[in-house]
């Protein structure tokens, strides 16, 4: 019997993963090839990052720099790299020997930090539409997943603070923020962050914070880091990657940011993961957090350009449109098509139009509250954004 052991007792699978098949991203990336499709499904550039830092990868393997096992907090000249960086962008002051860890890109700093701070029994509150990887985490630590799910308001996805204060309970040990947010491109204000840092501080409950679109917010919106409001540093996991910012995704370099206690504990966790990872990159990565200022610029520029052309393009081709304020990501809704199942849509669209996309519910516990929405990526050259828009304004 397919997926039992050999006496038929159970399932190979652990329980706590059932729920949890091949990734709706592996499917629909298939799909891409199978059709020769554009794949604006999964969120990774389709052009490398800065040329510079691509030659220091190249320059530290050629000086054995990280060939072999880098420290397991990480190279100090990243740790140093990570806290010059929270500094200088932030404000915030980290000692780069016991408050950072070096991880395996931001997915392996989540499960480090799901599995070192959460305990069976325990509930976690994560905002709903979110990144899978979330779910199957709160699984592995044997956490409960309770979602506050945002929704469309005025154009954007906006936070039910109320919902989201009346979730917790006495038996919510830790927020799972996302901001910028992914899939929905919403960006948390100044105003309810700080909402939000208060009920942390008033109800002692743990933050991990995904930061990782932190250099990728758009027109008036603004990063802010949770950990710089008053009584949050002392309770925040801050999670950062060097993926999203530098157009390296493969490269798998993560970090993250907090207290002595906090980082020890996630570190304990993440020693039996990966234990190290990305060497040479590590050193690469030390270097691009040191690019000046206009480099971020630039790359904000560059991204806001292309969140501009492939909105416009999908708001003729008929879809309703939520102009992100973040991220790479432009959700959609597909109701004024005429449709709402998203996944059909999502696994015809290639045959239909030649174009990949992600539907939202695989985001979410609620699949009915994503059911009509779906994802595109916009961090593509400009020439394949065109043409995406194009081939979907012809399958109307």
């Amino acid at each position: 019997m397919t997926g039992m052991t050999s006496n038929g007792r159970r399932p190979l699978l652990n329980r706590r993963l059932a729920e949890f098949g091949t990734t709706i991203f592996a499917e629909m990336s298939a799909l891409a090839l199978s059709t020769d499709s554009i794949n604006l499904g999964q969120g990774f550039p389709d052009t490398d990052g800065p040329e510079e830092i691509r030659e220091a990868a190249v320059r530290a393997m050629r000086d054995g720099r990280g060939n072999q096992y880098p420290p397991g907090p990480g190279v100090p000249e990243l740790r140093t790299a990570i806290a010059v960086h929270q500094k200088h962008h932030y404000g915030l002051s980290y000692d780069p020997d016991r408050e950072v860890l070096v991880t395996a890109g931001a997915t392996e700093a989540i499960a480090a930090s799901l599995l070192a701070l959460v305990e069976p029994g325990d509930e976690v509150i994560a905002l709903e539409p979110y990144y899978d990887s979330y779910a199957a985490g709160i699984a592995m630590a044997g956490g409960t997943r309770i979602p506050v799910t945002l929704r469309p308001h005025e154009g954007r996805f906006r936070l039910d603070l109320d919902e989201l204060r009346d979730a917790v309970t006495d038996n919510t040990r830790l927020l799972l923020l996302n901001t910028p947010h992914n899939p929905t491109g919403t960006v948390l204000s100044r105003e309810e962050l700080g909402e939000i840092a208060k009920l942390a501080v008033e109800r002692d409950l743990l933050v991990v914070t995904d930061e990782v679109y932190e250099h990728l917010v758009f027109d008036d919106a603004e990063h802010v880091p949770l950990a710089s409001f008053p009584g949050m540093r002392e309770r925040t996991v801050t999670i950062g990657s060097a993926g999203k910012t530098f157009s390296f995704t493969g490269w798998k370099v993560g970090w993250i940011t907090s207290t002595p206690d906090l980082v020890t504990a996630v570190r304990s966790a993440k020693q039996f993961l990966t234990y190290v990872a990305s060497g040479p990159f590590q050193y690469a990565v030390a270097e691009a957090l040191a690019l000046p200022d206009t480099y971020f610029e630039a790359f904000r520029t560059d991204l806001r350009a292309k969140r501009d052309v492939l909105a416009a393009g999908l708001t003729a081709a008929g879809f309703e449109v939520f102009r992100p304020a973040g991220t790479y990501f432009v959700t959609t809704d597909i109701r004024p098509l005429g449709e709402s199942d998203g996944f059909a849509f999502c696994r015809a669209l290639p045959e239909r139009a030649g174009v990949v996309a992600i539907p939202n519910a695989v985001f979410y516990d609620h699949r009915e509250e994503g059911a009509p929405f779906v994802r595109f990526a916009f961090c593509k050259r400009t020439e394949v954004l065109e043409e995406a828009a194009r081939r979907l304004r012809a399958a109307r």
